[in-house]
């Protein structure tokens, strides 16, 4: 019986992208089986020496957003200010499937790495880019952080309380969206190629997956003109109990939908608040999620539930909701909670993988499960030109070539590094 491959085994992806929205992508298409080629400065994608709040990590271990997205890749070091490292990419490129980035237009076309060039030298390469703002308008060559798509695309203004300054969410979902958009297309534009024979261009931005994120409210407030405010604990467009409460304990429960009147009963006696299981406007699952109910019945309602679910831990919310399968809850968990889930751990959406300086640390890992074909998480994050020996020979350089590269790229880091330790020893 032939051996069952992984979903893009022999597929090659050459990375040239640093932070998380271009090597979160390919980190996706490492786990599907693809041979993923980080290519790195000299000093390396910046990420391996962010440390982050709270961070006591010892100083010579990779930042946790390196670790994050940058499992089970090899790294290539080379600088590409140089004829040699620039025809170093090129030998990767020429075996290549796909060229992915999240390095600026004009930056790419400088270095000769722009999408025209390649094309013209490599028919038949996918050229995956993400960026900030999108590949078209006055904005397209912007610089981007997580934080300013959020901004952009509205989703900060949504978020937090009305009259306050706008929140950020706990999580860089712009970043992460914008990866997992990407890598939505490079595996369409493979698909394309091996369907149709043509390879092209693929794009996204971080702004586009927020406007993506966002696809229902965005039409809600374009179909009824609504001016929704943000409803902290609350979603703006759905009323009633729909919403995160405090329990006595400082915990908190999510409480999303009561599907049964009989359930709603079992609720409403538990929770002691028996005017609400008669209260004609709960009376279905929809008069549940808010339809029919005005702003003042439901911060009415909210009131009350806000009450009945502070007189009671969150372990005794969690005992009793979990003996009803027709409310939809969930117990608010915080990271370290979220680590150690057992749902998550049987999954495999958590993964070790090992740090230097660290040991065995726990990660996220491969999200998608395939019946056949399935992936699977993929070692641990690179040494910074740990593959410049192998991959540089089998792309058909010259060991004396790897050898001027490797050492071009050393004394460069070295240097870099002596001028940043020169200039935090003067302030």
């Amino acid at each position: 019986m032939q051996e069952l491959k992984e979903p893009l085994s022999g597929i090659v992806v050459v990375e040239m992208a640093i932070a998380v929205q271009g090597p979160a992508a390919s980190l996706y298409l490492r786990d599907m089986g693809a041979d993923v080629i980080k290519v790195e400065p000299p000093i390396g994608d910046p990420t391996r020496y962010g440390r982050g709040a709270d961070n006591t990590t010892p100083a010579e271990t990779y930042g946790p957003q390196f670790v994050a997205v940058n499992r089970g890749k090899r790294s290539v070091c080379v600088d590409l200010s140089t004829e040699l490292g620039c025809r170093a990419v090129h030998a990767l490129l020429a075996s290549a499937d796909v060229f992915l980035t999240n390095y600026r237009d004009p930056a790419l076309v400088k270095m000769g790495l722009g999408h025209q060039d390649l094309e013209k030298r490599y028919p038949n390469l996918i050229y995956a880019s993400v960026n900030g703002f999108g590949p078209a308008g006055p904005d397209a060559h912007k610089a981007m952080l997580d934080g300013a798509a959020v901004a952009r695309g509205g989703l900060a203004s949504m978020t937090g309380i009305a009259d306050k300054t706008p929140h950020l969410p706990g999580a860089i979902i712009g970043d992460t969206a914008g990866a997992m958009h990407l890598a939505l297309a490079v595996m369409t534009a493979l698909l394309a190629r091996e369907r149709h024979g043509v390879a092209q261009r693929a794009q996204t931005s971080a702004l586009g997956t927020q406007l993506w994120l966002q696809q229902w409210e965005l039409t809600h407030i374009s179909m009824t003109g609504a001016r929704l405010q943000p409803e902290g604990s609350h979603h703006p467009i759905l009323r009633g109990p729909y919403g995160i409460y405090r329990t006595s304990d400082g915990g908190a429960i999510m409480l999303a939908q009561t599907m049964e009147q009989e359930a709603w009963d079992e609720f409403c006696v538990f929770a002691d608040v028996p005017e609400l299981a008669f209260d004609p406007r709960l009376q279905t699952p929809g008069g549940r999620l808010g339809e029919g109910i005005s702003e003042a019945d439901s911060t009415e309602i909210r009131a009350t539930l806000t009450d009945a679910f502070a007189r009671k831990t969150a372990d005794e919310w969690d005992a009793f909701l979990r003996t009803q399968p027709e409310i939809i809850f969930e117990r608010v968990r915080d990271w370290h909670q979220v680590l150690e889930d057992e749902q998550n751990v049987i999954n495999g959406y958590v993964t070790s993988v090992d740090v230097p300086h660290m040991g065995s640390i726990r990660t996220v890992g491969n999200l998608v499960t395939l019946s056949e074909t399935p992936g699977s998480a993929k070692g641990d994050p690179p040494a910074l030109g740990e593959g410049n020996a192998e991959l540089l020979a089998r792309a058909g350089l010259s060991t004396k070539d790897i050898e001027e590269i490797t050492a071009r790229a050393t004394s460069e880091r070295d240097a870099a590094f002596a001028l940043l330790a020169a200039v935090a020893g003067s302030q």
